[in-house]
């Protein structure tokens, strides 16, 4: 993992997209009739599960990355497409989408290079996915492949360790389900929510409803800087880490 710098110019608060809940108080103090207490309006919306739900946002199909860009500089993104993943080509730079998000439920597909045994610990398919471009899942070989807690695959970088290692080895296919809720902030710049994110593993919870302390620094302690909507970010460490069926739903 390496620092990630973000130009976050002025403050302004947090543009939080959501649809209003019912208020389901009960009308009656103590109601009597069932009715009383059966909500029909609103209509819930209707979703068609299946391998990608009716209601995604398709980021990567494994054709091309026209919707992602260099996160550095807005540039087309330089990764490699081909036999339906994008891989990182080291030097490159980190990539995002040009869309920015804000709550969603994201699901991410990612494999560890085949590397030699030389390569031990954070130099082991390495790479990450950012929330908002700024709070970091690790993504790392971590298949018997030892490093500090907070650092292997499914933490929080330098905040929260996963819960277990469901790591795939080597060559296999590893999958993140992402549950994640934006911050939101204060008229004078304070946090009022923090940021929460639940991580599913390959079908393991790893992190449950974990508060992000901040932006993901390799050095010192989180910030909390004011933001808005924000990408969602793939990292190049250098390690070869290949990316395939990612969606994502906004919540």
């Amino acid at each position: 993992m390496k620092k990630t710098l973000f130009a976050i110019s002025g403050l302004f608060l947090a543009s939080i997209s959501f649809t209003q809940a019912q208020d389901h108080r009960h009308v009656k103090p103590n109601p009597t009739n069932p009715n009383d207490t059966e909500y029909w309006e609103l209509s819930i919306p209707v979703v068609t599960p299946g391998a990608i739900p009716s209601d995604a946002i398709v980021l990567f199909d494994g054709k091309n990355l026209d919707n992602w860009e260099s996160a550095k500089d807005g540039s087309p993104a330089a990764w490699k497409v081909a036999d339906g993943k994008m891989t990182v080509v080291g030097g490159k730079g980190n990539i995002s989408t040009k869309e920015k998000f804000t709550n969603y439920q994201l699901h991410i597909e990612w494999q560890s290079p085949i590397e030699p045994e030389t390569l031990k610990s954070q130099g082991k398919g390495n790479s990450g996915v950012f929330m908002q471009g700024m709070y970091e899942v690790q993504v790392m070989n971590s298949y018997q492949n030892p490093t500090y807690r907070n650092g292997q695959a499914g933490a929080i970088y330098k905040q929260t360790p996963p819960l277990v290692n469901a790591t795939s080895k080597m060559g296999d296919w590893n999958t993140y389900d992402i549950i994640y809720t934006a911050p939101v902030f204060t008229t004078n710049g304070g946090i009022e929510t923090p940021a929460y994110v639940t991580v599913i593993h390959n079908g393991i919870v790893v992190q449950n409803h974990t508060k992000i302390q901040g932006t993901t620094e390799y050095i010192g302690q989180p910030l909390n800087p004011v933001h808005g909507p924000g990408p969602i970010s793939l990292q190049d460490h250098g390690n070869a880490v290949s990316f395939r069926n990612i969606w994502l739903r906004k919540m």
